[in-house]
């Protein structure tokens, strides 16, 4: 019963892994390459539901499917039985690709370089906004026009809720976070406040020292 365990650990512990994201990378382009006959957003929307509607609803079935005692054929003779019937032909035989090279354990990875791209090519960037309280539509439009301007391209919003920020916001675009929420500016205002009272304290030990030689 270990077996099972160990592999459904394959599929997360992968996408931190700089040489696994560098495969991604490349299978990423190749399934946007070959998207392009079929309409790359439709091709992803059917990766997406794989992802969601089969490997995460399906752990039992995610951990056979990436299994490292089921052999390469046996996964493509899997990917035949259960998912060809209703898949597309470019997505089935993506997997049966993936199977062969024993790359199943890459497909989130695989999918989010494979949406990354497919955001950058068409001018749209994702951009993560955590708030203390939910955003109503007409704030998240107000956010997305200032985001627009500044970065001059299309944002897509991920927006979340952090009780802990107080208020404010804190964005995130890339490598880059943009922290305008209350918690930080009063961490701030509280460094800024100890420095002073440490530099009150020390000019007052230099006011009242006895001059050298003294």
């Amino acid at each position: 019963m270990a077996a099972p365990d160990q592999d459904s650990t394959r599929l997360p512990s992968v996408l931190e892994d700089p040489s696994a994201q560098a495969v991604a990378r490349t299978y990423a382009d190749a399934f946007l390459q070959a998207a392009e006959s079929v309409g790359v957003q439709g091709a992803l929307d059917e990766y997406r539901s794989f992802l969601d509607e089969v490997l995460t609803a399906n752990p039992e079935f995610t951990s056979l499917l990436l299994s490292g005692i089921v052999g390469r054929d046996e996964k493509v003779s899997i990917i035949d039985r259960a998912i060809a019937p209703h898949g597309s032909e470019l997505f089935v035989n993506f997997l049966r690709v993936l199977a062969r090279h024993d790359r199943l354990e890459l497909l989130p990875l695989v999918f989010r370089e494979s949406q990354q791209r497919h955001e950058e090519l068409t001018g749209r960037k994702r951009v993560q906004v955590s708030s203390a309280c939910s955003l109503n539509d007409s704030t998240q439009q107000k956010i997305k026009g200032q985001l627009a301007a500044s970065l001059n391209v299309e944002p897509i919003l991920e927006t979340s809720v952090d009780e802990s920020l107080l208020g404010g916001l804190v964005i995130r675009v890339g490598d880059t976070v943009y922290d305008t929420s209350l918690r930080t500016r009063l961490r701030q205002l509280r460094g800024r406040l100890l420095q002073r009272s440490l530099h009150e304290i020390q000019s007052g030990r230099d006011r009242f020292s006895p001059p050298e030689g003294d």
